[in-house]
């Protein structure tokens, strides 16, 4: 039975959740010497703690950036981020309620317990200061609660950036010693400290190295030791039942995480009101209409392995064509011809209304039944064997210490899923691929052509998980969110075929609208309900064609004005003063 969230917790608890103080004092009915006195007291304060995890906007990382296209575009893409007065990420009470636990757990005669449930909290402070790190970069530390009267470390300064990754691997080799060994999907056992710390690694490994900051490498050892561990030592594997035309999009929409592949999930549940909208929001026209960009759409591979974009005029190839023959997770990824929805066999075209860019997504979509608002029940990953694989072999490439056998352990099995071919080191550094040089000119070295395949690869596998962004940031990359968006090739007004049923499914019309239209198709006007650049491809957001993104500036947030009143010792970040 899947866990139930216990919501009580925060009321109970929490309930000073938005405040962002330091300093607040426990409640009065929890205290030191009348709680964590035995095991269940442990488990139902770290309930708590899950609370931090991301809920129904879990794809907001690629929707913040390039990954997905919408009606609206996000500051962060339109370069329009603006320095907030109060909030914005500046939330420390979770802290204070880890912190709080970390002092106090050990009066519980439980030894088990006292093991384990430190583990849970070890793992959330360092997920807490890794996803301030993230945010803001280097931020004051701290390990124990504060009082209101100690004015000298409530007003900190920031540590160094390296002193607070340091802390934050130091908490998850604590988690990983303590943790329960144990396949759990919605609970931190010691897979996920394991699958945390790779992410770790690997996200400061390069963000130090794409900025030429030393010791990186020891940041990417970190993720190459713990990846190794999952791969070697774990149960974990890549889900697969040999179905290569339906294993990676049946992974992501079973209602219940599949732990065969799944390390950690975020559990949604109607029987609790626990619900999100990735039904709602990939299929009706009225909400977002996000769609995939057609620069991610030519990055898939042909299914023998090829380039598609080696192809002559891939950028003008209609959608039936452009489709056909491809890496089998584009198919499981958006509506392509014979796309039906799960538990139906009636075949649908892509609903261009639906869709800004005509790439209508389909990941974690389930049957129809939920696609009222925030019906969705699928879990959503949070941490996932196949993430490891793939930070494993770009922390490995990074180091240039990557071998075709740590190919084969690694990307091999990804591919092997939905049936690609292998990829070849050294067929790949000997043949950089000059449409993902484009993308990302600044890795070089011996290692150039895997890299670029292993971002290939990883903007593929990891779509709609909350990647991108992070991923953008650690390379330093952000002029590839300046980059044009477009969508479908269409070469001008007239009929059209989207599935290749013999019916037509769409009518692209100048000026006025068509009379005696047939029901079932969509009738759709050039220049207003959509338009076409000068290459005919579909331009769904001329209104932002001259984006900018501020090397200087743009790869960390702002923090907001309230706080460096607060603490003078403070200091924003380059660009935003």
């Amino acid at each position: 039975m899947k866990f139930k969230f216990i919501i009580l917790i925060c009321i109970l608890f929490f309930s000073s959740c938005s405040d962002d103080y330091l300093d607040k004092e426990p409640l009065s009915d929890v205290t030191a010497n009348n709680f964590f006195l035995k095991a269940s007291d442990l488990q139902l304060y770290t309930n708590g703690f899950y609370r931090m995890f991301p809920s129904t906007s879990i794809y907001n990382g690629d929707a913040v950036a390039d990954n997905i296209v919408s009606t609206t575009l996000s500051d962060e893409m339109r370069g329009a981020r603006t320095i907030p007065t109060t909030g914005g990420g500046w939330d420390w009470a979770d802290l204070r309620d880890i912190n709080f636990f970390l002092e106090n757990y050990e009066k519980c005669d439980d030894e088990a317990a006292k093991k384990h449930f430190s583990g849970v909290a070890y793992f959330f402070r360092a997920y807490f200061y890794f996803e301030k790190l993230k945010r803001f970069g280097a931020v004051p530390y701290y390990d124990r609660t504060l009082s209101a009267e100690d004015m000298e470390s409530l007003q900190a300064p920031r540590e160094s950036r390296q002193f607070v990754v340091d802390r934050i691997l130091e908490d998850l080799d604590r988690a990983i010693a303590n943790l329960n060994e144990e396949v759990q999907a919605y609970r931190i056992t010691k897979y996920s400290a394991l699958a945390l710390k790779s992410r770790v690694g690997l996200y400061e490994g390069t963000f130090d190295k794409y900025r030429g900051i030393s010791g990186y490498e020891t940041y990417l050892n970190a993720s190459v030791d713990a990846s190794l561990e999952l791969i070697q030592n774990s149960p974990y594997t890549v889900y697969s039942t040999g179905n290569t035309a339906t294993d990676y999009m049946n992974l992501f929409n079973s209602h219940d995480a599949i732990t065969d592949e799944m390390i950690l999930s975020r559990q949604f549940d109607q029987s609790v009101a626990v619900d999100h909208n990735v039904n709602y929001y990939t299929t009706t026209s009225s909400y977002g209409r996000p769609g995939m960009p057609k620069d991610l759409v030519n990055s898939y591979l042909m299914a023998d392995g090829s380039r598609f974009t080696d192809l002559p005029n891939y950028n003008q190839l209609f959608f039936t064509q452009e489709v056909e023959n491809r890496d089998p997770r584009l198919s499981q990824t958006i509506r392509t011809p014979g796309y039906t929805r799960k538990g139906e066999s009636m075949e649908l075209a892509p609903n261009l209304g639906a869709t800004m860019t005509g790439y209508q997504l389909t990941k974690f979509v389930t049957e129809p039944v939920f696609d009222t608002n925030d019906e969705s029940i699928t879990d959503l990953p949070i941490l996932r064997f196949g993430e490891v694989l793939l930070n494993y072999a770009e922390a490995k490439a990074e180091l240039e210490s990557l071998s075709q056998a740590d190919v084969d352990i690694s990307i091999q099995l990804l591919r092997n899923r939905v049936g690609m071919p292998g990829l070849s080191l050294s067929d790949a550094n000997a043949n950089p691929d000059i449409f993902l040089e484009n993308q990302y000119p600044s890795v070089t070295g011996i290692n150039k052509g895997v890299i670029l395949e292993i971002r290939r690869e990883r903007r593929i596998e990891l779509y709609m998980e909350d990647h991108r962004w992070d991923d953008v940031v650690r390379w330093k990359s952000g002029q590839t969110l300046t980059q044009p968006l477009r969508g479908l090739y269409f070469p001008g007004a007239g009929e059209y075929d989207m599935d290749d049923d013999g019916a037509i499914d769409v009518v692209l019309y100048d000026g006025t609208e068509p009379a005696n239209q047939v029901q079932g198709v969509q009738y759709i006007r050039l220049g207003s309900d959509i338009y076409l650049d000068e290459n005919n491809l579909i331009d769904p957001q001329p209104d932002f064609n001259n984006r900018s993104f501020d090397e200087n500036r743009d790869y960390l947030y702002p923090l907001p004005r309230i706080e460096l009143q607060l603490n003078p010792n403070l200091e924003q970040n380059p660009g935003w003063d």
